[in-house]
């Protein structure tokens, strides 16, 4: 594969996108981009600054001033906010919630979108979000839409919480999920919708190395 090629993932919340995402990137030696994680590092940002609940006049303007920025490190991207890596901060269960909200928000949207682009057509990238295919790369050279049972996308963020010691009760995080999914599909700007050239990949009951392969399959030769 070319690495001017593109491989575009969208899903919804806890379908493994970044996971998968990242295991193909590093299968073609491309670089993975988590989009996902620029709206949670903006939701931080929020959040530090006790503007996470702000009117979105109030939101535009204040990160007018701030600066939010890629860095690629082992393959993958890292999220820097004035500089400073941010990006293990991003993954709290609160700061998840905020990103889906002001991921509403056209200015935020489009604060983003020219960083996501730009990463993009350098090629060589899989890029997983919840619009990619349909919005920031409309021409990806392969576009996946990722499902997975709802029931087994909250049991997987279950665990990934419990892993990190951060306690969860299964059936809220349940809830959470499906009020994620609400404010995706239904949200005005870019919601979350498979684009019609987009091929789909149920992995409720795949590993990660066959969806793997299954992606690998259909790239083009």
């Amino acid at each position: 594969m070319l690495k001017s090629e593109t491989i575009a993932i969208d899903g919804p919340s806890a379908s493994g996108k970044s996971s998968l995402a990242k295991a193909v990137a590093k299968e073609l030696g491309w670089i993975h981009a988590d989009t996902g994680s620029l709206y949670r590092a903006v939701a931080y940002l929020l959040e530090q600054a006790r503007m996470e609940n702000a009117g979105e006049d109030s939101i535009c303007r204040y990160l007018k001033d701030r600066r939010i920025a890629y860095a690629v490190q082992d393959g993958s991207t890292r999220v820097l906010l004035e500089g400073e890596d941010v990006t293990d901060c991003l993954r709290g269960e609160n700061t998840g919630r905020t990103a889906s909200r002001i991921s509403q928000i056209p200015c935020v949207r489009g604060y983003l979108l020219d960083i996501q682009r730009d990463l993009g057509q350098k090629g060589g990238v899989v890029m997983d979000g919840r619009d990619i295919g349909t919005v920031i790369l409309p021409h990806a050279t392969l576009k996946v839409f990722l499902y997975a049972d709802p029931l087994v996308r909250a049991f997987r963020r279950h665990r990934e919480l419990t892993l990190k010691g951060i306690h969860a009760d299964l059936e809220e995080v349940r809830k959470d999920l499906e009020e994620r999914d609400r404010l995706d599909r239904s949200r005005q700007l870019a919601p979350l919708v498979q684009a019609p050239d987009a091929v789909v990949l149920d992995n409720s009951h795949l590993s990660i190395e066959d969806s793997v392969q299954w992606i690998l399959q259909k790239l083009p030769a």
